[in-house]
């Protein structure tokens, strides 16, 4: 509170209480309106008052009702966010307090109809944020007493405001930040990405043109195997650097059609081989014939890199496909006896960019691939999750809706709009 705040030598001991508990609940405050719900409930035991009403100052002088509570004789009425708005704006003018009394009928027949408004400006920081308004049915009238300790009551609910905007500040500079470190995190990413296959294809590329040297076929074609390799690792590159902007964006093209997964699963063992010729894949197909509605090239996009993922982070561990069925979905899962993943890492590991340190220093990758597994999984109306025992391995698992057409424009030709959620 300003230093214009009412003093406290006028207020009991039962207000003093209050005043307190108001004020420890503004500095635990998280959430505006659960902690205005606070604070009015604590109020409402030393200060009458059947609505209250609060009004944020917008800009071009004017008000914005943005909480409203009815609590005594007018619960039983809708909560009206325009209660007291002429009130609010005569404090807005005046910048004092205003009470006002107003009779609309017969106080005999229905009490309802004497109204009693007290109006309080809100300050924070040398500025008025805005004005709130109590309200009383058939009274009594609000006395100098009731209006002291109101301005008590409105002090804390301005410094509520002002610690949820700072929060908001925070929160808002913190986004930022984090915003700028993944673009710096990704620059340098990509940067140093693209330039591994960059400098491999450039280097032998030019050593081959070299006229002052003559090259035997077999080096040559080492040369240029290479070259094509390392073409084949840039052009893989681009192609997730897209699909992860493009998945960002939910403009990912997709086609779905009717799909028989266990079919895709018997054909992964032959598929493995262009990753590592000596790979063992075991195939276990408890279900068969499991239709689904799906986009056959970016599955098996899924399917390939958990392969490749297999490969790179369990070389020489035995790769077990699984494919079950269980309350109208199919279920399959990759599991490797590699060194595993360890449980702090586990639950970011199909975060976008996301690379576990201890894993990655000798092996290349951008941290895309499973992020991309990860939204293609949603697309098709399912789950990807991971476990993993460090020592013992890891186990993918894919949960796939069972004959259900995702909500798509075409049944077979899309545009991705929900992968990035």
């Amino acid at each position: 509170m300003d230093e214009q705040s009412p003093q406290p030598e006028n207020l009991n001991s039962q207000e003093l209480d209050a005043i307190y508990a108001i004020n420890r609940v503004v500095t635990r405050a998280t959430e505006l309106d659960a902690s205005l719900d606070e604070i009015i409930s604590i109020a409402r035991q030393v200060f009458i008052f059947d609505n209250v009403v609060l009004y944020i100052h917008q800009e071009a002088d004017s008000l914005e009702p943005s909480y409203a509570r009815a609590i005594g004789r007018g619960r039983n009425s809708e909560v009206d966010l325009a209660w007291g708005e002429s009130i609010a704006n005569a404090v807005l003018e005046s910048g004092e307090i205003v009470v006002h009394e107003e009779i609309t009928g017969d106080v005999e027949e229905d009490r309802m109809n004497a109204r009693h408004f007290l109006g309080l400006p809100l300050t924070a920081g040398g500025r008025d944020i805005g004005s709130l308004v109590f309200v009383r049915y058939g009274g009594p009238s609000f006395t100098p007493e009731h209006t002291h300790l109101a301005e008590y009551i409105a002090g804390h609910i301005a410094r509520l405001f002002e610690h949820g905007q700072l929060v908001t500040r925070l929160s808002r500079l913190e986004a930022e930040r984090q915003l700028e470190r993944l673009q710096n995190d990704f620059v340098a990413t990509v940067s140093h990405e693209l330039r591994t296959p960059l400098g491999f294809i450039k280097g032998y590329a030019t050593t081959l043109l070299r006229e002052d040297t003559h090259w035997d076929d077999e080096t040559a074609r080492e040369f240029l195997t290479i070259i094509d390799e390392e073409a084949d690792r840039l052009k893989e590159l681009i192609d997730n650097l897209l699909d992860s902007s493009r998945l960002q964006s939910g403009t990912l093209h997709m086609e779905f059609q009717p799909l028989r997964l266990d079919t895709m699963i018997k054909d992964l063992p032959l598929r493995a081989r262009s990753f590592d010729e000596n790979l063992e894949v075991e195939v276990n197909l408890a279900a068969t014939d499991l239709k689904v509605q799906g986009d056959p090239t970016r599955l098996a996009q899924v399917f390939d890199n958990l392969i490749s993922n297999a490969v790179k982070y369990a070389p020489g561990s035995k790769l077990r496909i699984d494919l079950t069925s269980a309350n109208n979905s199919v279920r399959i899962s990759f599991r490797d006896h590699g060194p595993g993943i360890p449980p702090n890492h586990l639950s970011q590991i199909f975060s976008r960019f996301y690379r576990v340190p201890d894993q990655t220093r000798s092996i290349r990758g951008t941290g895309l691939g499973l992020y991309i597994c990860r939204q293609i999984i949603h697309a098709h109306g399912g789950e990807i999750s991971a476990e993993s025992i460090p020592g013992e391995g890891t186990t993918f698992h894919i949960a796939l809706p069972l004959s259900v057409t995702p909500a798509y424009d075409a049944p077979h030709q899309s545009t991705l709009q929900e992968a990035s959620k």
